[in-house]
């Protein structure tokens, strides 16, 4: 008797369905679900909006007038723009200032990327490893830097590497030796930017390469190690490999950022012979709010934008697969 009732109801329902559809397929034929449909559409323009006023403002606009500023000369007290064609590209170019710049930020990138790849590498290995205990909490402490502000880095590694009271220079004394003004030494003055960049950002990629590396099939490397793989072997043939896509994105991001070093270079050391450790966007800041030309400073930031671009397209196009004329990729000599 119950199941009869079930089933009852499940005709019912089921009827009403029918008829359901039948009315709202009329409606949309005779037009009648077209206006709720524009009632729903002005909604959702509204939901959207935001973003949207949010974007041109403080987005779009921006990019706009500093490509406009970029053709003019702009006094600061007035606002007033002067059109001087591309006089302020034709400085940049013609400044050895930024090319120094250019080198400086790239010399400070590769001291810092290395490293910091190499450690985020390693220490993923390890965590990923089963065995390990308190993996998860020595990932959480080795991500806990990025979450500290740019600033209080900058400042921190500044009193720590200080001459002649830095924390650092007090261990040196300690052993019996002098210590080192770092500030002073263009070279020094730049690995310690370095390794506070490093310092900032390794646990960050040990996150992603973590990622990677227990993405990878475990019957993979168990049929490895059947066959009689090293460890060595299993890393540099097997892991690598599968972690391309994921090491290929850490290196344009790395490239992107390294690029637009700023806080560590303006806030850990003051002043360094030789202007050792401007980047091209200390090059930039310095241009704007410390001479107040605005109109150069545009173009120096078109002339970041582009080599940033240029860079990141050439990373990509040496990190791409070759392929053969068929579109599979190309087997090296060694491999089957």
């Amino acid at each position: 008797m119950h199941n009869k009732k079930t089933r009852d109801s499940y005709k019912i329902s089921e009827i009403k369905w029918i008829k359901y559809t039948k009315k709202l397929n009329y409606g949309l034929k005779e037009g009648g679900a077209n206006v709720n449909s524009k009632k729903r559409s002005k909604y959702a323009y509204l939901y959207i909006a935001p973003f949207f006023i949010v974007f041109l403002v403080f987005s779009l606009f921006p990019i706009l007038y500093s490509f406009v500023l970029s053709f003019c000369d702009m006094d600061a007290l007035s606002g007033r723009l002067s059109y001087i064609g591309l006089r302020n590209y034709q400085r940049m170019i013609e400044s050895g200032y930024f090319f120094q710049s250019i080198g400086n930020t790239v010399l400070i990138w590769i001291m810092s990327i290395i490293p910091q790849l190499t450690i985020a590498f390693i220490l993923a290995l390890i965590l990923s490893n089963k065995w390990f205990r308190g993996r998860f909490l020595l990932r959480n402490i080795y991500y806990f830097p990025n979450l500290v502000t740019p600033v209080t880095i900058g400042l921190l590694f500044g009193a720590m590497f200080s001459y002649p009271g830095g924390a650092i220079n007090n261990i040196i004394s300690a052993l019996g030796l002098e210590a080192v003004d770092f500030q002073n030494n263009q070279m020094l003055a730049r690995v310690v930017i370095a390794i506070a960049i490093c310092w900032k950002n390794f646990g960050f990629n040990i996150i992603y390469f973590t990622a990677g590396i227990n993405s990878i099939s475990e019957d993979v490397l168990e049929a490895a190690q059947v066959d009689g793989a090293s460890n060595w072997q299993k890393t540099t043939k097997i892991t690598l490999p599968l972690m391309r896509p994921i090491l290929i994105y850490v290196l344009v991001t790395s490239i992107i950022g390294g690029l637009q070093i700023f806080d560590e270079s303006h806030l850990v050391f003051k002043s360094v012979p030789g202007d050792a450790t401007v980047t091209m966007v200390k090059y930039l800041y310095d241009s704007a709010f410390m001479r107040f030309q605005f109109g150069y400073a545009a173009a120096v930031a078109y002339g970041i934008f582009v080599i940033i671009a240029i860079a990141s397209l050439f990373s990509l196009l040496v990190t791409r697969e070759k392929k053969d004329d068929y579109g599979k990729k190309k087997v090296g000599k060694g491999e089957s």
